[in-house]
């Protein structure tokens, strides 16, 4: 079941989390829990019609998802992957070009390096809430692009 975070101009100016830790808060105190949430963003902000930008390109949106990402930092795990929140979250994260035939190009390095600190993030909070799934985890990597060994899940899982 999605749950939706709505975010309005006031949230990203001021930095405030409130939409965001409400719906976060809830779902960790419920059951099954966050880890079954598949999380959405409804990014509902005023602009300027002729901005050619993406959400992902404006600082205030990024500066926003930074905070977020840094009080939340397992939150990839539990977006709505098949709505694509999962890539758009990666964007407000990751350096990237957006090209309107290509869509986004991530900088390499830069994803390389989001993707193994989620992995090691991810992995540690999953443990502390005994519920270690490396095969959601490597799924997750994958549809970033990535194919991680078992290996590297049986190292962080002992």
């Amino acid at each position: 079941m999605a749950h939706t975070i709505t975010l309005r101009d006031s949230h990203l100016q001021t930095l405030d989390l409130g939409p965001a830790t409400a719906v976060i808060e809830a779902l960790l105190s419920s059951e099954p829990g966050i880890t079954e949430a598949g999380l959405r963003f409804d990014i509902d902000i005023t602009r300027d019609p002729t901005d050619p930008r993406e959400l992902s390109e404006l600082p205030e949106v990024r500066l926003w998802f930074i905070r977020l990402d840094s009080r939340y930092p397992w939150l990839p795990l539990v977006l709505d992957w098949e709505a694509g929140e999962l890539g758009r979250y990666a964007a407000m994260l990751v350096p990237h070009q957006f090209s309107p035939t290509d869509g986004i190009r991530y900088n390499p390095e830069a994803l390389e390096i989001f993707v193994m600190q989620k992995i090691f993030v991810i992995a540690e909070w999953l443990k502390s809430q005994g519920r270690f799934n490396p095969t959601k985890l490597k799924f997750m990597t994958q549809m970033l692009g990535y194919d991680i060994d078992d290996g590297l899940f049986e190292l962080l899982n002992s």
